[in-house]
């Protein structure tokens, strides 16, 4: 264990968050996401939550301060009437941790492709649906 990293934060995750550098994207997915399919690198955290570890991570790496697209949530299919409630919890983490960051929502399979070129995904037990987001890193000032 390391004082201020949050248990969430497994070696593994710890390691590919230093190794990733200014621009590089991470993709933390829910339970549902293709991960092993779409990732160059997978990291498992099985029965991990995405709102305790999207605040696990925001307290360790920046967000893409040159890039407006440095958030970005998997737009919901047409026609789904799924009310994605998840997204409200990220939009409070937001506030807390990164007040000028704004969601930016890809369609489904823009989203996937985005998702293979990023640096790591990260596949969670969350079952939310809907709660899949990339994050850009930025630059420690």
């Amino acid at each position: 264990m390391l004082k201020g990293v949050s248990p969430l934060i497994s070696p593994e995750l710890l390691k590919v968050l230093s190794e990733m550098g200014h621009g590089d994207e991470i993709v933390l997915s829910d339970a549902h996401f293709p991960g092993h399919s779409v990732g160059q690198r997978v990291v498992r955290l099985d029965g991990v939550g995405m709102t305790a570890l999207l605040e696990g991570v925001l307290a360790l790496i920046p967000l893409d301060q040159y890039d407006p697209v440095n958030f970005i949530l998997m737009e919901k299919v047409p026609g789904d009437p799924v009310e994605p409630v998840i997204w409200k919890a990220y939009d409070d983490v937001l506030g807390r941790m990164e007040p000028e960051v704004k969601p930016v929502w890809l369609e489904r399979f823009a989203y996937y492709e985005r998702a293979k070129k990023a640096y790591c995904v990260v596949v969670t037990g969350e079952t939310a649906q809907y709660a899949n987001i990339i994050l850009k890193k930025g630059v420690v000032r």
